[in-house]
C-alpha cells in the first residue's frame, strides 16, 4: 500500500559525493535518479522527526490519465536486443578455447548469427528504453527473454525521461559587479524531468507503534509538498496504490524463480554496496563477497554458485554524518549500478538479507539498496 511518486514541481539539484574545489572552471557532479539517502532525508524533513525509514527503490514511474506504470532500469546484460553469455555455458562457441583468469568471473559474449551481422550493416543505431515497463519486466521474470519489440520506445521519456540544465554559480566581489577571481565560480548540472514522469519509492516507517507514513502525516489526494536534493527545491509527494500491485506481481515472480534452484539470472533493480574491511581498508566490488565463483583457479578453492557479472562503473555514494556538532564528510562508497546482472548456477540469498547481517549491512538494505529480483536463464 505505502507507495507513493514524486513528481519534481522544479529542476531538481543532485551532487555526486565526488570531491570539487570552487574556483576557475571547477564542475561540481551531478548523479540521477537520486541516492537513496536523498529520498530518506526529504521524508525525515517532511515528518520533521529522525525517524529509521524502509525503501523500496528509487524507480521511476509514468502516469498516463488515470494509470500509473512502474518503470524499472533496463538490464546490462543485453547488446542492443542480444543478450550476453557466460563463455563456459556456451561449448560450441567458437571462443570457447580462450583461456581466461580463473580469479575473476568468466567472460561475457554475445551469439551472433549470419543474419544479425547483415541486419547490423544495413540497420543504423535505434535507440532503445533505458527504462522498462512493469509488464515488460513481469514478462522477462516468467520467460527468461525479453523481446526485440519490448525493446523499442513507446512513449517520450522511455529513453531518459529528463534533460540535463547547465547553470553557472557566480559570487560577486563585495562593493563591485565582478564576480570573483577564486572560489568565486562553479558549474553543476541540474535535471528537469518530462511531463508525466516521476519517481517511485515505497515508504515505510521502521517503527514498532507506526508503519504507514500516512498515519504520522495527513497527505491529502492531491499530496504534499516536500524539499528535495540541493538547494531544497519542491516535489509533490503523492499516494500512488497502483503500483503496489504491480511491484508484488515481480516479487512473487521473483521467488518462484528463486526457488526452482537452477541456472539462474539475478538482477539489481537498484544500486548494491558490497563492502569488506580488509587489513583496515574497506572495499568495495561489484558482486558479493560471501559468493564463490564457480569455476576456481585451482583444485583447492571451494567452488561456489558465481559464473559471471554484467555490470558497468561504479555509483560513488556518500552521504555525511554528525560528530560534535560538526558535519564530517564520510567514506565514499562504490555501489554496483542498478541494472547489473549476475549469471549463477543456482541462486544464492545475500548476505545482507540474513538475520545474522550487522546493524550496518541492514541500514543500507533498509535504505533500498541492493534489491535482487530473479530471473530464469534461457538460451537464446
Amino acid at each position: 500500500m505505502p507507495w507513493f511518486t514524486i513528481t519534481p514541481l522544479d529542476v531538481l539539484l543532485f551532487r555526486d559525493a565526488k570531491p570539487f574545489t570552487p574556483g576557475e572552471r571547477a564542475w561540481a557532479g551531478s548523479v540521477f535518479p537520486p541516492s537513496h539517502h536523498t529520498i530518506a532525508g526529504a521524508i525525515r524533513g517532511l515528518l520533521q522527526k529522525d525517524y529509521l525509514l524502509n525503501l523500496k527503490g528509487v524507480f521511476l514511474a509514468h502516469s498516463h490519465k488515470e494509470d500509473t506504470t512502474l518503470y524499472l532500469p533496463s538490464p546490462l546484460n543485453y547488446v542492443g536486443s542480444k543478450m550476453l553469455h557466460p563463455l563456459i555455458w556456451k561449448e560450441d562457441h567458437p571462443l570457447n578455447h580462450i583461456h581466461w583468469d580463473r580469479t575473476r568471473p568468466c567472460p561475457l559474449t554475445a551469439i551472433k548469427t549470419l543474419k544479425d551481422t547483415e541486419e547490423q550493416k544495413e540497420q543504423k543505431e535505434e535507440k532503445k528504453r533505458r527504462y522498462l515497463p512493469s509488464n515488460v519486466v513481469e514478462n522477462w521474470l516468467k520467460t527468461g527473454k525479453i523481446k526485440e519489440e519490448d525493446w523499442q520506445p513507446q512513449i517520450k521519456g522511455e529513453e531518459q525521461p529528463w534533460t540535463i540544465e547547465t547553470r553557472p554559480h557566480n559570487s560577486i566581489e563585495t562593493g563591485t559587479k565582478n564576480v570573483k577571481d577564486s572560489d568565486g565560480y562553479f558549474v553543476e548540472n541540474c535535471i528537469r524531468m518530462f511531463p508525466d514522469w516521476s519517481l517511485a519509492v515505497h515508504i515505510e516507517i521502521n517503527n514498532h507503534s507506526q508503519k504507514d507514513l500516512n498515519s504520522l502525516v495527513k497527505i491529502p489526494e492531491k499530496g504534499v509538498i516536500i524539499k528535495l536534493g540541493g538547494e531544497g527545491h519542491h516535489a509533490l509527494l503523492k499516494s500512488c496504490p497502483e503500483l503496489d500491485k504491480q511491484w508484488d506481481n515481480l516479487v512473487i515472480i521473483s521467488h518462484n524463480n528463486y526457488q526452482q534452484k537452477r541456472r539462474c539470472l539475478g538482477y539489481l533493480a537498484t544500486p548494491a554496496i558490497f563492502e569488506r574491511n580488509q587489513n583496515k581498508t574497506a572495499k568495495c566490488r561489484p558482486y558479493p563477497w560471501e559468493w564463490k565463483l564457480a569455476y576456481t583457479a585451482n583444485k583447492n578453492q571451494r567452488e561456489g554458485k558465481l559464473v559471471s557479472v554484467a555490470t558497468e562503473k561504479p555509483l560513488i555514494i556518500s552521504n555525511r554524518f554528525q560528530s560534535n556538532n560538526n558535519s564530517i564528510p564520510a567514506p565514499q562508497v562504490f555501489a554496483s549500478p542498478a541494472g547489473t546482472v549476475f549469471y549463477l548456477n543456482e541462486p544464492e540469498m545475500l548476505f545482507q538479507d540474513t538475520e545474522n547481517a550487522p546493524d550496518k549491512v541492514k541500514k543500507w538494505r533498509n535504505l533500498g539498496y541492493g534489491e535482487l529480483l530473479w530471473i530464469p536463464y534461457e538460451e537464446d
